[in-house]
């Protein structure tokens, strides 16, 4: 268990407008910090009012990326607690994305302890509008000062919170996808299943590429053959072809989301057939939404949680799904999950834990 120190702010922001919160610029008091040194291990937990951070210029993080994130949320119910959805999940997540990295892997139990802490710290902090929650990016940086391309000898392990309203303005209104059939997001024996920045960083010229087309959001197809669906910008995809609900295998290339994995537990707990083991081809895909055998659409991630897509275009040909409306397992994936993680509905799946 990890003695995480607690020094409290004595400058309190004043809280923001929880009808317009936005996602993601809006930054609560305090902020957890954990260090590494080599032949020290992981120490120094502790929880400081939030703060710039001072690195120096030579940084390995700055030179070579070697760093990584994950993306989660606390939700309050109505009756005013606090509870976080599957942290061990990210926490297991991130260890998987550690390893990958050449980066000290930290204790399943760590992590969420840190999580829970300092959502303890920030409890006021913790929007109780309808649809909102505080958002929580744990990362990790490496801090050693060296020009050399290594692992770093040192690093900080951070987790900053922000209260957040939905991700996409539109709401659970359906979204319009570009599939990119030019650019590459991971090819397999890279970093495509791990959170890194890199991947983010490498995707945004698909992303830029598609508002210009008046699309939301970049579905991007497999790195040696540009042939295989494989998932979005932020979300994993599903589709629903004659009854069957198919996403793409995480084989390396696609990030396993932990909204993902739930929908995937959820619709086979409700009698859905569901396929996350063949990949599906861009062609088939296509060919099912002319022939009207596509029946939903939607994408699955912590930011957004469910998201409808009414459209999808690759090259020159564009498909409505569903009249561009909701479907119905849709829906009913996202009454489900958020009914639990706001404490809506009883959570007989264990998911939740109360801060």
């Amino acid at each position: 268990m990890l003695n995480i120190q607690i020094t409290k702010t004595t400058t309190p922001k004043e809280k923001p407008d929880q009808k317009h919160l936005g996602f993601g610029h809006i930054y609560t008091d305090h902020m957890f910090i954990m260090d590494y040194t080599e032949g020290q291990g992981w120490h120094s937990p502790r929880i400081e009012p939030y703060h710039n951070i001072s690195l120096d210029p030579a940084a390995i993080v700055f030179h070579y990326a070697q760093e990584c994130f994950e993306g989660m949320k606390a939700y309050r119910t109505a009756e005013g607690r606090i509870q976080l959805f599957r942290p061990e999940k990210n926490a297991a997540r991130m260890q998987s994305t550690h390893k990958r990295l050449c980066i000290p892997e930290i204790p399943v139990e760590d992590f969420v302890q840190a999580v829970r802490a300092l959502v303890d710290v920030e409890r006021d902090w913790v929007p109780t509008e309808p649809d909102t929650s505080l958002y929580i990016r744990p990362f990790t940086i490496a801090t050693e000062a060296q020009l050399g391309v290594k692992p770093s000898d040192t690093y900080q392990f951070i987790i900053i919170t922000s209260p957040s309203g939905a991700y996409y303005e539109a709401g659970m209104n359906p979204v319009k996808i570009y599939v990119e059939d030019e650019y590459v997001r991971a090819s397999p024996g890279g970093t495509g299943y791990i959170k890194c920045g890199g991947n983010y960083a490498a995707s945004l010229i698909g992303q830029m590429k598609a508002h210009e087309l008046d699309y939301h959001q970049v579905l991007w197809l497999d790195g040696a053959e540009r042939k295989y669906v494989e998932e979005v910008g932020s979300m994993n995809c599903f589709f629903k072809i004659d009854g069957v609900i198919r996403t793409a295998p995480c084989v390396g290339t696609v990030l396993p989301g932990v909204t993902r994995m739930s929908c995937i537990e959820l619709l086979r707990k409700w009698g859905y057939a569901v396929d996350c083991d063949t990949r599906l081809s861009i062609d088939e895909l296509v060919q099912a939404g002319q022939e009207g055998r596509l029946e939903e659409v939607f994408g699955t991630g912590t930011a957004a949680v469910i998201s409808p897509v009414g459209e999808l275009r690759y090259k020159d040909t564009v498909l409505t799904i569903n009249n561009f409306q909701t479907g119905p397992v849709t829906q009913r994936l996202y009454d489900t999950l958020t009914g639990i993680q706001w404490g809506r509905l009883p959570d007989d799946m264990g998911w939740t834990l109360t801060v």
